[in-house]
C-alpha cells in the first residue's frame, strides 16, 4: 500500500465536516451523506488516484472525538451514531456576516465535494476493468449516476434482501435469478466482475444464515436444539471465515520490486542468519553456499550460522567456508532466542533469516532492499515459501506439480491481499527486517511459538510497515512425512491461538481496522478443527439420534444451503483458482481436524501451554506403508459414517414416508463426508522417499564435454546436489561409465564440473557429479538452486481449477483412499472383504477370433 493512501485511509473525517459546517449552503444532512459515500468508498474504492484528494482535504469538526486517531474497529457505529445524532439534532446556525454571506454564494464546498466524489465514481471503471476492456468503458464513463445508484442504494437493498421472508416459490424464483446473473458474470474479466460475484455470494451466504438463524431452530425439543446449535455455530464461524477471507482477497497488491541505487556505495549492511538446531549437513551446506553467492557487495554482507545444536561438525563447516559460527549456552525461547541472541552480537542495519533448508537466489536482496530504502517505516518485507519438494500430499497422492501446493493459496495470494491492509507479516523466513525497528520492540517475539506472526504484530502495533514480494527468491524441503506436516501445523495452530490470546489484535492500539481484520482471520482459520469435525458427523444427528438439526422442510433446506454453496464455491475459484483447486480445501481440513481441535482448545484456555518443536526436515521414507496412528480419528469418522448410512436404508424402508426427503438429504451429506475420509485414508498411506537429495525438474540449457574433445549441447531435465538428469540431441552420444565434463551457464560466466556418466536410456542421461572443490560447489549452486529465475515459473504448468473437474477429482480420491486401506490392512480383515469382492462384476474384453 503506498504511503499516501494508508495516510488518506487513516485521516479521520472531522477537517472536511469542519469546512462543510461553516459554508452555509452546507447542513449537517449533507455532510452527513458525504460521509457515508466516504465510508463506503473506504471499503470498495482506490483512494490513492488523484480524483480523491480534494474530498480528503477538508473534514468536520462535528466529529471532533473521533479527531486525528486511528480508525477503530468500533469506528464505523460511531459514526452511524454521530451521523443520526447529527440529523435528529440540527446544530444552530450562526447568522453570516456579509462578508460571510457574499462568500456563500459561490460554489459550496459540499458541492465542490460531491463534483469530487462524482469524478472519483467515473474513474472507477478505469481501475477495475483490466486493459483489453478499457476502449469500452466510454460508455461506462458517460455518466456515473449508475454508480452512484448501486453505491448509495447498495447497503440498504442487501439489507432488505437478506431479511425479507420468502415462499417457497419466491425462493427458488430468486436462487434461479441470482444463478443466472453469476454464470454470466463469471465470464467477464477483470475486477469490477470478482466483486459482482463477491456481492452475490454475501448476499446469498448471509441469506441462508438469516433463515438459519430465524427459522430453523426447533426450541421445544432439547436434543434437537443442542445439535441445531452446534451445527449452527459452525456454520457462523464458516460464514465469518467466508467474510473475512473475501475482505483480505479482495484486490491483491501485486508489489513490485524497487531499484536500488546504482552507487553501491549507499547499499546498506545485512547480516544474513541462517538459525538451525538439529538439521543434518547435508540440509545445512546448499542454504550456506547459496548464500555465499548473493549478489551483493562483500564487505556489506555477513553471513551468520546460528547453531542451537553446539555441533562440532557445523563448527568447522562454518569456518572452512569462511562464515560466522554463533551459539549460546542454552535453548531458552528457541528460535526466538536463538536470533535474538544473534541480533544481540551484530550490528548489521537489516537481518535476512532463512531456515536452513531455504537456498536462497542470488538476486535476493536486490530485489527486496529496495522497498526499504524508498520507504524509511517499512520494518519487514517477506517473500513466499517455496518448495523444490513434494509435501506428504502432493507425494503420497502423486500429484507433485499437477496441482498448487497446500501453502500456495497463503503465498500466492492471502499474503498479496494482506499487503493492501498493511497487514503482511513475518513467516520466520526468506525476509528482510529492519534492525532499527526489531530494537524498537524489544527484539523477536518470545512469548508464543509463532514467534514470527507476533513479531510482526509488534511491528505493526509500533506504526512500522509491512511489505510483501510475491517473487519466490528461495526454495526449501517441504516435510517428508504426513506425521511430521501434522506437527506442524499444530504448533502453527497452537501459536496463532496464542497471540489471539495474549495479544488480541482486536484490542489494544496502533493497528488499522484492516491490519485487524486480516490477522483476525489468520488466527481463527487454525480454529477450523470443531467446525470441520461437526460437518463431518452432523447427518449422523439425525440418521443416528433422529435429531432435527436444522428444523425445517428437505425442500427449503436445499433452496437455502445449495445456493450458499454454489455462489460461495463459484466465487472462490474465480479469487483462488489459481492458487488452490475446488473442494481440495476439504481434504487439507478433514486431515488436519482432529489433531489442532484439542490445541487450540487448550490454547483459549491456557494460551501459556505448549513449547516449540522443530519440524523435521531431510529424512527418508524407506518403503511404503499405512500410518495407522495418524489415521486413527478418520478410521473412527468412517465407521461412524458407514453406521448413519446403514441407519438411513433402514429408515428408507421403514421409516415414515414423509421423512424419505430429509434422509435422503442426510444420507447425501453422509456419503459426501465418506470421500472426503477416504482421501484423508489416501494421504495417510505414506509413499517412499529414497532420496536424501531432492531432484529439481527444469528445462534449462547445457552442454556435456567428453575426454576426446567433443563437446555437444543438450538439455538440464533435472537436478540435484549430487548429479543431474539430461536430454540429448541423439542416442550414442555418450557410453555407460565414462567421465564426461558438465558445461552449465550463470549469466555470462560458463562453469565446468567434472561428472559420470551412471544411467542411458536413449537419449536420456544421468550423471554423477564428481567431488567438487569449495568454489566449484558455490559455482553449482549458483548454476541450479540459486539461479535468478530458478522458481518463477514453476507455477505456470499448473492447470486452472476446473471446479467439476476437482469435484471428480476429490471422489476418485475417496475411493483410492478405500482401496489403500483395504492394502494395508491385516490379512484377516482383507480376506472377508476380498472375499465380498469376489461377487463383484468385472469388465470383461472379447477379443475376435483370429486376432481381428
Amino acid at each position: 500500500m503506498s504511503p499516501l493512501l494508508r495516510r488518506n485511509l487513516m485521516r479521520p473525517l472531522s477537517h472536511h465536516y469542519r469546512a462543510l459546517r461553516h459554508k452555509r449552503g452546507a447542513g449537517p444532512l449533507t455532510a452527513s451523506l458525504l460521509t457515508l459515500l466516504w465510508l463506503l468508498g473506504w471499503g470498495l474504492l482506490r483512494f490513492e488516484s488523484p480524483a480523491w484528494q480534494g474530498l480528503f482535504a477538508s473534514h468536520g469538526h462535528a466529529f471532533r472525538h473521533l479527531h486525528r486517531r486511528r480508525p477503530g474497529l468500533a469506528d464505523p457505529l460511531r459514526y452511524l451514531i454521530q451521523i443520526v445524532w447529527l440529523a435528529v439534532l440540527r446544530p444552530r446556525r450562526c447568522r453570516p456576516q456579509p462578508a460571510e454571506a457574499a462568500r456563500s454564494r459561490a460554489p459550496s464546498w459540499a458541492k465542490q465535494a460531491w463534483g469530487t466524489y462524482r469524478e472519483a465514481l467515473r474513474a472507477l471503471p478505469r481501475h477495475l476493468m483490466p486493459a483489453a476492456s478499457r476502449p469500452l468503458q466510454a460508455s461506462a464513463e458517460a455518466s456515473s449516476w449508475p454508480l452512484l445508484a448501486m453505491g448509495t442504494l447498495a447497503a440498504m437493498l442487501m439489507l432488505l434482501v437478506i431479511t425479507q421472508p420468502f415462499s417457497l416459490a419466491a425462493q427458488a424464483v430468486f436462487v434461479a435469478l441470482l444463478w443466472g446473473i453469476a454464470l454470466i458474470v463469471r465470464r467477464i474479466p477483470g475486477r469490477l466482475a470478482t466483486l459482482v460475484l463477491i456481492v452475490l455470494s454475501v448476499t446469498v451466504s448471509c441469506r441462508y444464515l438469516w433463515w438459519r438463524y430465524t427459522s430453523t431452530l426447533n426450541w421445544n425439543d432439547p436434543l434437537d436444539m443442542t445439535c441445531g446449535l452446534l451445527l449452527l455455530g459452525a456454520e457462523t464461524y464458516t460464514w465469518l471465515i467466508l467474510i473475512l477471507g473475501y475482505f483480505q482477497t479482495i484486490w491483491p497488491l501485486n508489489r513490485r520490486p524497487v531499484p536500488l541505487p546504482e552507487d553501491t556505495s549507499r547499499w546498506p549492511t545485512i547480516d544474513l542468519m541462517i538459525p538451525t538446531y538439529h538439521e543434518p549437513l547435508d540440509v545445512v551446506r546448499p542454504t550456506v553456499l547459496a548464500a555465499l553467492g548473493i549478489d551483493w557487495p562483500s564487505d556489506k554482507l555477513r553471513i551468520h550460522l546460528l547453531d542451537d545444536g553446539r555441533r562440532e561438525a557445523l563448527h568447522d563447516f562454518a569456518r572452512s567456508v569462511g562464515i560466522n559460527y554463533i551459539t549460546r549456552d542454552d535453548n531458552r525461547h528457541a528460535k526466538a532466542g536463538n536470533l535474538n541472541h544473534a541480533l544481540s552480537v551484530t550490528d548489521g542495519e537489516f537481518l535476512a533469516v532463512f531456515d536452513c533448508d531455504h537456498v536462497p537466489q542470488r538476486s535476493f536482496l536486490q530485489m527486496t532492499l529496495g522497498w526499504f530504502l524508498k520507504e524509511p517505516r517499512l520494518g519487514m518485507l517477506q517473500t513466499p515459501h517455496h518448495f523444490f519438494s513434494p509435501d506428504p500430499f502432493e507425494r503420497n497422492l502423486g500429484r507433485f506439480r499437477e496441482m498448487p501446493n497446500e501453502g500456495t493459496l497463503f503465498y500466492g495470494l492471502v499474503q498479496d491481499g494482506n499487503d493492501l491492509w498493511d497487514a503482511s507479516f513475518f513467516c520466520g523466513s526468506c525476509a528482510v527486517l529492519r534492525r532499527s525497528a526489531l530494537e524498537a520492540i524489544g527484539g523477536f517475539a518470545v512469548e508464543t511459538v509463532t514467534e514470527d506472526a507476533h513479531t510482526s504484530l509488534r511491528l505493526h502495533r509500533h506504526g512500522y510497515t509491512s511489505a510483501y514480494l510475491r517473487l519466490p527468491q528461495a526454495a526449501g524441503l517441504a516435510t517428508e512425512s504426513l506425521s511430521a506436516h501434522i506437527g506442524q501445523r499444530i504448533r502453527w495452530a497452537r501459536g496463532m491461538v496464542q497471540i489471539f490470546r495474549l495479544d488480541n489484535p482486536l484490542l489494544g492500539r496502533g493497528l488499522s481496522l484492516g491490519q485487524r481484520l486480516c490477522y483476525v482471520n489468520a488466527m481463527l482459520h487454525f480454529l477450523a478443527g470443531i467446525p470441520r469435525l461437526i460437518f463431518l458427523t452432523a447427518p449422523l444427528a439425525f440418521l443416528l439420534l433422529h435429531a432435527y438439526i436444522i428444523y425445517a422442510p428437505a425442500i427449503a433446506i436445499l433452496l437455502y444451503v445449495a445456493p450458499h454453496m454454489f455462489h460461495s464455491g463459484m466465487t472462490n475459484s474465480r479469487i483462488q483458482g489459481r492458487y488452490r483447486h475446488s473442494f481440495w480445501s476439504e481434504i487439507y481440513d478433514a486431515v488436519l481436524a482432529w489433531y489442532i481441535a484439542r490445541p487450540t482448545t487448550m490454547a483459549l484456555i491456557n494460551p501459556r501451554k505448549g513449547k516449540f518443536n522443530v519440524t523435521a526436515k531431510g529424512g527418508l521414507v524407506s518403503s511404503r506403508y499405512f500410518d495407522w496412528t495418524i489415521s486413527r480419528p478418520y478410521l473412527l469418522l468412517i465407521l461412524l459414517n458407514i453406521a448413519g448410512v446403514a441407519a438411513g436404508g433402514w429408515r428408507l424402508y421403514a421409516g415414515p414416508t414423509d421423512e424419505i426427503p430429509t434422509v435422503l438429504v442426510s444420507l447425501g451429506w453422509t456419503l459426501y463426508n465418506l470421500m472426503i475420509l477416504g482421501g484423508a485414508v489416501a494421504v495417510a498411506a505414506e509413499a517412499r522417499q529414497v532420496r536424501r537429495h531432492h531432484r529439481v525438474q527444469v528445462a534449462q540449457d547445457a552442454a556435456v564435454a567428453r575426454e576426446d574433445g567433443h563437446t555437444f549441447p543438450c538439455i538440464l531435465n533435472d537436478y540435484a546436489e549430487a548429479g543431474v538428469g539430461l536430454s540429448l540431441p541423439r542416442p550414442g552420444l555418450l557410453e555407460a561409465d565414462e567421465t564426461v565434463t558438465l558445461l552449465l551457464r550463470r549469466g555470462r560466466q560458463e562453469h565446468a564440473f567434472e561428472a559420470r556418466v551412471v544411467n542411458l536410456n536413449g537419449t536420456r542421461a544421468g550423471l554423477a557429479l564428481a567431488p567438487m572443490s569449495l568454489p566449484q560447489h558455490i559455482a553449482y549452486i549458483q548454476c541450479t538452486f540459486a539461479r535468478a529465475d530458478t522458481w518463477t515459473l514453476w507455477r505456470d504448468d499448473i492447470a486452472a481449477d476446473r471446479p467439476m473437474q476437482s469435484l471428480r477429482d476429490i471422489l476418485g480420491l475417496g475411493l483410492e483412499g478405500y482401496r489403500r486401506l483395504f492394502l494395508h490392512a491385516p490379512a484377516s480383515v482383507r480376506g472377508p472383504l476380498g472375499w465380498l469382492g469376489s461377487f463383484l462384476p468385472r469388465r470383461v474384453t472379447i477379443t475376435p477370433v483370429g486376432g481381428r
